[in-house]
């Protein structure tokens, strides 16, 4: 089972027709999303693609039933694709796009509050490499072919991160569920715990794979959800042990200004929750093996 999408899943492009928009599209449908449809404004009645193109996202959902939405659409006007998105009934929106201002996130996030809990969009990034159920769909723009089917799940902050996991784990042989990229911006749609509240409910993922850096509390907020909720283990990798304190570092998110937000803190914080951290890069995926095995699942 995967979390988010799976190989049914109706599926629409926001910004079909750009450049970016279309690489990616291309890549989606050929990995065998169901990519129903595009918005692009002004270009509504074209197929591109092989897909039909709609003006609105409202009038795409009508149209075709969509019920995801990637968002590849320019800083300026991505809010506002993101809150069509919602308003038109989309259940899953992950938006691709760098750069969002702060403030427009800050705006959607109170938007998408005016919604009951049940019917929220579920928003992942910005600023992310998207969502993947290996095998079945493919919501982002990562290399499908590094990510083999399985039982794991993988959240994480960082795209390139999320990739070199994957590989390393498809070398031992492990697979993957669903992974998720929430983004590195500093206000993002979906949190770690957000994403391991799904896991957990998830009946054939089996264990969890976090991946943190520096800067924010949300490593801390889900080592406290997974301890007091979860029963599935966790593992987890947290990038900038070495980054100077108070410095930038990568993502605009990735600065540490309050307690438990340095690498070194968050370690210590999922250790003490149980979690079970890799100790660099290169081992995250003996490190899930190990995690695996502990619970006799490898």
């Amino acid at each position: 089972m995967a979390i988010l999408i799976n190989e049914k899943t109706p599926v629409i492009v926001q910004g079909l027709t750009g450049n970016i928009g279309s690489f990616h599209a291309k890549e989606m449908i050929e990995y065998g999303t169901n990519v129903v449809g595009g918005v692009t404004p002004g270009k509504g009645g074209q197929m591109h693609l092989g897909v039909p193109v709609f003006n609105s996202v409202r009038e795409a959902v009508r149209e075709t039933g969509a019920e995801a939405s990637i968002v590849f659409v320019p800083p300026p006007f991505a809010a506002d694709s993101i809150m069509e998105a919602a308003d038109a009934g989309i259940r899953t929106c992950v938006s691709i796009t760098d750069g969002i201002p702060v403030q427009d996130m800050i705006t959607v996030k109170r938007y998408m509050m005016r919604y009951k809990r049940e019917n929220r969009m579920c928003l992942t990034g910005p600023n992310c490499a998207g969502t993947i159920s290996p095998g079945k769909a493919m919501l982002g723009i990562m290399p499908g072919h590094i990510y083999k089917p399985g039982k794991v799940g993988i959240i994480g902050r960082s795209g390139t991160l999320g990739y070199e996991a994957a590989s390393q784990m498809k070398a031992l042989g492990i697979g993957i569920s669903t992974s998720v990229g929430i983004g590195g911006d500093p206000i993002n749609g979906s949190s770690f715990k957000d994403i391991l509240e799904k896991f957990e409910e998830d009946d054939e993922t089996v264990a969890v794979l976090m991946i943190g850096e520096i800067g924010g509390p949300q490593e801390a907020e889900a080592a406290q959800f997974a301890k007091e909720n979860m029963r599935k283990p966790v593992a987890a990798y947290i990038a900038g042990l070495t980054a100077p304190k108070g410095r930038q570092m990568g993502h605009a998110g990735a600065i540490v200004t309050a307690f438990g937000e340095s690498a070194g803190e968050k370690v210590e914080i999922l250790r003490q929750a149980g979690v079970l951290v890799a100790p660099n890069p290169s081992e995250m995926g003996s490190t899930v093996a190990e995690l695996l095995t502990s619970v006799g699942a490898f």
